[in-house]
């Protein structure tokens, strides 16, 4: 250790500088006070902001933008109106909207006995983005979704009148009562007059020209004739005066007017917040583009950005043209932490190139907020079930219409699955009155639905034969399947057509149906209409078992079942979705479930793969009848039908 000589040495020898006289200053003492100054500044300053703050922001936790500070704000002082929750000025934008309803009056025709009536009266034409948001629909309550209601037929058939009747072809202004009757072909009663000669007629001709030609009134009947043959010194007469001419000018074109289309082009912008890293591609899947929509715009960010991963805290902002029920992406931006990164646009030559950030929007800070009422977008859409109840009620449509379409698109539609920006359900009903409710008597004529790439058109139509009404598709097709595939629309699918290990006998053998599993007593309904052949006990092993013979050589068989319903005995006729007996474990079965078996002209086929036919067809002079009625609604609503050869007329 150094000694007390070299420490002095080190410090030298030479007494402090002092100032006025005080003790030096200690080193510790000095950064002690540095310290509790500076820390007391920072909490004091603090404090002070905060109060300023608490003061400005009157006891709120959040600042607001401009935007939602002034939707906040009382507006109506100077004038009358209400605001309902979560109205704003500036609406979180969709890439749907909903098209206005149109009510219309038509004439129609109704047979009243043996006079048929017509009278105009109120229509609803409505075309409904189903995408779109319906603030109105929540106060409205509807059926929860059941596949054995939608697919059951009821406890009886619809009726079968028809209280709207037909689209009549000519407008009338009151109520007309018409009656029609065979043209007599018999002989008459009375002589026929004897026959004139030509020139007895010729010279009736020329006697009673000048009243013939008195006027506007021609006679249709009389051939032709042409008016030089009459020609002559003595009678001046000029027959070609009641002939009807037109005259057009030279350098005048003459066309039949063209309606104006009603689609407008409406531009949207679409707000897609970004929560967690992930491609752009899976982003734009998950808000309901397609592919072919945005593939041009990817291409082109590609080279600019890394599109495999967006980061989080990133707004896609995109914006959409949308044409009547056609939406083409024509700019994509993106945003990261509120700021702008990059902007693409579609140019004059339909080609995606770098542009300018688009004008700001909102949105774009508002995007992550959790609090901002929800609007239904591409990304939480709900499913297609959901959808159609809410528009239709927000429409105008009764519960008991809605089901209605539910029931006639539920062969082909899967209503479980989310709703697409595109998707679209137009339909034409009777209403009550001007205000367009329907009601109790309102009638469903027309649906049509696009669903994705699907398109299903519909018509009413009340059979001539049998006065069924049913409804059938552009072609004169039923929308009512053939036969239906699952006949426990509640049940699971535990086993399919073919060989397999039987769980009782063990050992393997063909099994020769599909089974349904479902809690014992579930419901089973019929696959389609027939005759039922067998309702009994079966001792090869089916336990209960019913089969019902349908048209063309069908049949269907129904084992295992816990009972049987009432009337359904050999011989009935039976209906597509009446209920025939409910799920049990009766026979050779380890549990409840319906063996399902689909037989055709005695081969016992898998009812999962094969082809099944049509549902009823219109043929002849149905389908002429029919095809009048489809081509009338067609033209009231302005339908475009491109001409095609079917081959099955």
């Amino acid at each position: 250790m150094p000694n007390d000589e070299f420490l002095a040495r080190q410090m030298g020898d030479q007494p402090p500088l002092l100032a006025g006289g005080r003790k030096p200053p200690d080193k510790r003492e000095i950064s002690l006070r540095w310290l509790s100054g500076t820390f007391m500044t920072g909490i004091t300053s603090s404090l002070l902001m905060g109060v300023a703050l608490f003061g400005a922001l009157e006891g709120r936790e959040q600042l607001a933008i401009p935007a939602e500070a002034l939707a906040a704000a009382d507006l109506t002082a100077g004038g009358s109106g209400s605001v309902e929750k979560g109205s704003r000025l500036i609406q979180s934008v969709v890439t749907a909207k909903p098209v206005d309803r149109a009510i219309m009056e038509v004439s129609t025709m109704v047979r009243d006995g043996d006079h048929d009536v017509v009278r105009r009266q109120p229509f609803a034409h409505v075309k409904i983005a189903l995408a779109a948001s319906h603030p109105a629909a929540a106060s409205k309550s509807y059926p929860r979704f059941d596949p054995l209601k939608i697919f059951s037929a009821g406890e009886a058939e619809a009726a079968s009148s028809v209280r709207t009747g037909v689209i009549y072809g000519a407008d009338v202004d009151s109520e007309i009562s018409l009656r029609s009757f065979d043209f007599p072909l018999e002989a008459p009663g009375r002589p026929f007059a004897a026959s004139m000669t030509l020139d007895e007629a010729e010279e009736t001709v020329r006697i009673n020209g000048s009243v013939l030609t008195d006027g506007s009134v021609q006679l249709a009947s009389l051939n032709y004739v042409d008016p030089r043959r009459f020609v002559s010194n003595r009678i001046d007469l000029d027959f070609s005066a009641s002939l009807n001419a037109r005259v057009i000018a030279e350098n005048v074109s003459v066309a039949s007017s063209s309606p104006i289309g009603e689609a407008r082009v409406e531009f949207v912008d679409d707000i897609v917040p970004v929560r967690k890293p992930a491609p752009l591609s899976d982003i734009l899947d998950g808000a309901g583009y397609g592919a072919e929509q945005y593939e041009a715009a990817l291409a082109v960010l590609s080279r600019q950005v890394n599109t495999d991963k967006v980061q989080d805290n990133s707004v896609i902002r995109i914006g959409v043209e949308q044409t009547g029920e056609r939406a083409r992406i024509i700019r994509m931006s993106v945003y990261h932490n509120a700021s702008h990164v990059i902007t693409v646009a579609l140019s004059d030559r339909n080609g995606f190139v770098l542009g300018n950030e688009p004008p700001p929007t909102p949105a774009i800070r508002s995007a992550f907020d959790e609090t901002a009422t929800p609007v239904a977008t591409a990304r939480d859409l709900p499913n297609i079930y959901d959808g159609i109840y809410r528009a239709g009620l927000t429409y105008g449509m009764s519960t008991d219409m809605v089901e209605q379409i539910i029931k006639m698109l539920a062969s082909n539609v899967d209503f479980q699955s989310p709703l697409r920006p595109t998707d679209t359900l137009e339909a034409f009903f009777s209403v009550a009155d001007e205000t367009g409710a329907a009601s109790e008597d309102s009638e469903l004529l027309f649906v049509n639905a696009k669903f994705g790439g699907n398109t299903i058109r519909l018509y009413r139509f009340q059979h001539p034969e049998d006065n069924s009404i049913d409804y059938y598709d552009e072609e004169g097709r039923s929308a009512r399947q053939f036969l239906l595939r699952n006949p426990v629309p509640n049940g699971k699918f535990r086993s399919g057509f073919g060989m397999r290990r039987h769980p009782i006998l063990k050992y393997s053998r063909m099994h020769t149906g599909v089974d349904w599993s479902a809690p014992r007593g579930t419901p089973i309904i019929a696959a389609g209409n027939g005759v039922v052949e067998k309702a009994s006990w079966d001792k090869g092993g089916y336990g209960r078992q019913t089969i019902i013979r349908h048209a063309n050589g069908y049949e269907s068989s129904y084992s295992h079942q816990n009972t049987i319903a009432k009337g359904v005995v050999p011989g009935a006729k039976i209906r597509q979705g009446q209920v025939i007996g409910t799920v049990g474990s009766t026979g050779l079965s380890t549990g409840p479930h319906l063996h399902y078996e689909l037989i055709v002209n005695g081969n016992k086929v898998d009812p999962m793969r094969i082809r099944l036919p049509d549902g009823k067809s219109l043929k002849d002079e149905a389908y002429a009848m029919f095809a009048r009625e489809r081509d009338r609604i067609n033209a009231l609503l302005g339908i475009e039908v491109a001409n095609k050869e079917l081959a099955s007329r």
